[in-house]
């Protein structure tokens, strides 16, 4: 293979030889996709419905929702079908627009925890500037903005890397194309342009890092000096759940391009990979709910509404099919 062009699909990481295991595969990530899908889907019909959560806060987390099923819907249909089916082939097309979405959700996720981090420290810090600083069209602008830098980055960085020569094969050591695979891939000293790129990318995040510590220590001191411990609570309530999905993101996604090459092994990449690509946007609406009583109220509601929708249709047609709402 002297080029890209001569690739017309990848191997991903090879799934267990017994079709048990295959099976197992399949239905752990069926279920991880379906809690993904019903609790985003929760959040996202509850935020858009109920008037009392039309706040900047809800706003964020209604695109959070977005953007982790669209996250989780770019790698594990395609890993459920190829374990099912036991092939691992993607198409290069295929591949390249994994990597194209992948990256353009996570990082547009990444900038909006980074807006929600400001939007925090409005509400507690500035609370009497709170309207003025966040009104709705500053939140709409600041919610293009993260998805525009992902697209952006998206871009970038998947142009880049597919104009590298691949002359080593077309076997990726993942369950998913991720870009550290195919520029393994390359024979050509151009992939230093991509790790150009790449070192820029950890430059940017680092800086949004040090805004989001920078925040939440102005935030605390905030808290800590409320008189009343009710006040505090309330106040904590609202930041420790986006501080534990910024940490489970976080942990989980440098350790897995920072850690040591002496540590670094097939079943560890693969386990490290599916914490920050597959269980966040499973577990972030469960982390966003526990200590939500606004949101869970919400999803009570709208639960509740459904439900006795469902029984009155039932009871007024025994039939069933006459239901038409």
């Amino acid at each position: 293979m002297s080029n890209g062009s001569s690739i017309t699909h990848f191997l991903l990481l090879p799934f267990p030889a017994r079709r048990e295991l295959q099976l197992w595969h399949f239905w752990l990530f069926l279920g991880i996709f379906l809690a993904a899908l019903l609790g985003n889907g929760l959040i996202i019909t509850s935020t858009a419905c109920d008037q009392h959560l039309h706040t900047p806060m809800y706003f964020f987390l209604l695109n959070l929702s977005l953007l982790d099923l669209a996250c989780i819907s770019t790698t594990v249909p395609k890993s459920m079908a190829n374990s099912l089916w036991d092939t691992r082939a993607i198409s290069y097309t295929g591949c390249a627009a994994q990597i194209f979405f992948f990256l353009f959700f996570i990082s547009a996720e990444f900038s909006l925890l980074t807006t929600m981090s400001y939007d925090r420290y409005v509400a507690i810090c500035k609370p009497l500037h709170y309207g003025s600083l966040l009104g709705s069209r500053a939140c709409v602008y600041m919610a293009a903005a993260a998805w525009g830098a992902g697209f952006l980055t998206a871009l970038l960085h998947t142009a880049n890397t597919f104009s590298l020569p691949l002359c080593r094969g077309n076997a990726v050591e993942q369950f998913f194309c991720e870009i550290p695979q195919i520029l393994e891939l390359s024979c050509s000293h151009s992939y230093l342009r991509e790790v150009g790129l790449l070192v820029l990318s950890c430059f940017l995040v680092l800086g949004c890092i040090v805004f989001i510590v920078g925040s939440y220590v102005q935030i605390f001191r905030a808290v800590l000096r409320i008189p009343s411990e009710q006040g505090r609570h309330k106040a904590f309530s609202t930041c420790l759940p986006h501080l534990a999905v910024l940490s489970l993101l976080l942990s989980t996604g440098i350790f897995a391009y920072l850690k040591p090459p002496s540590i670094s092994s097939p079943s560890l990449d693969l386990v490290l990979s599916v914490l920050y690509s597959v269980v966040p946007p499973a577990v972030n609406p469960i982390i966003y709910s526990l200590r939500n009583q606004e949101l869970k109220d919400a999803v009570r509601k709208l639960v509740t509404g459904c439900v006795s929708a469902a029984i009155r249709c039932l009871l007024s047609s025994p039939k069933g099919f006459q239901c038409t709402s």
